[in-house]
């Protein structure tokens, strides 16, 4: 069990949808917890839930059952503007935006306390250069987000969520549309955050070798069960080589390596 101070906890939570034709259950009976000061990363296969996961968890889907606390509170009893002072999140789609600049949308994570129309003061915009220069894109901070490359406004997202100042943030693979050597660093910086500002930080990625390598903990996620761990504990489990062996390729569960058979 983790040393660090619980900030998520999860109590027989059931996830999936609603709809005209009923209830569709993606996962049921998790249980787990998230803790400060670490980096928590999200597996598994496309299209078992980590997207209805993580929307679930930040509010934008309604849990089919169970309980979510954030910091020993209800999800349910949270406010949205409350809420927004606890949880950045992170998504995989672009922003919808025309004609704003990197600074104004890295900014826009102010409007929890300014309001969306409210005036930066000097801490405000200080906290806005910060972020900026903390995801090294000072750069950018004048270019139109509609001129940006997918790395470079994935880029801008995540300093917007730092900008937030939230002790939670979520995201929903945050690598995604970057290079292999931008990968790296934003895991890195991911990570700093956990170890030198004490946040929670949860993500789903598909950059599973990078994950094994930087993760304090993994939440594999199969069908009908969730096996959570650090790294080498879910690797002793098993559950990674279930996950990832077949045909031409291996997982070395001691090197925590996936293993290529030419």
């Amino acid at each position: 069990m983790s040393e660090n101070k619980q900030t998520i906890r999860l109590e027989g939570l059931c996830i999936g949808y609603r709809g005209k034709h009923g209830v569709k259950e993606v996962a049921k009976d998790i249980n787990a917890s998230l803790y400060a000061g670490e980096l928590t990363c999200l597996i598994g296969p496309n299209g078992i839930g980590k997207s209805t996961l993580l929307r679930t968890l930040c509010a934008f889907q309604e849990k089919l059952g169970g309980k979510i606390f954030i910091q020993d509170k209800e999800l349910s009893d949270y406010k949205d503007k409350e809420l927004s002072k606890k949880i950045g999140v992170v998504l995989t789609h672009r922003p919808q935006i025309q004609n704003m600049s990197v600074e104004e949308l890295v900014a826009l994570g102010r409007s929890p306390y300014t309001g969306f129309w409210g005036k930066l003061e000097k801490e405000d915009k200080k906290i806005v250069a910060d972020a900026i220069s903390l995801i090294g894109i000072e750069i950018l901070k004048d270019r139109m987000i509609q001129n940006l490359s997918d790395g470079e406004r994935q880029k801008v997202m995540i300093a917007k969520a730092i900008a937030q100042q939230t002790p939670i943030i979520f995201l929903d693979e945050p690598t995604a549309f970057l290079d292999f050597p931008s990968k790296i660093e934003t895991m890195q910086l991911l990570r700093r955050l956990c170890k030198n500002n004490g946040k929670t930080v949860f993500l789903s990625t598909h950059d599973l070798e990078l994950t094994l390598q930087i993760a304090d903990s993994i939440w594999l996620m199969q069908k009908d069960r969730i096996t959570i761990g650090s790294p080498r504990e879910v690797a002793q489990s098993g559950a990674l080589e279930s996950f990832i062996e077949r045909e031409g390729i291996t997982f070395d569960k001691d090197l925590l390596r996936v293993i290529i058979n030419k």
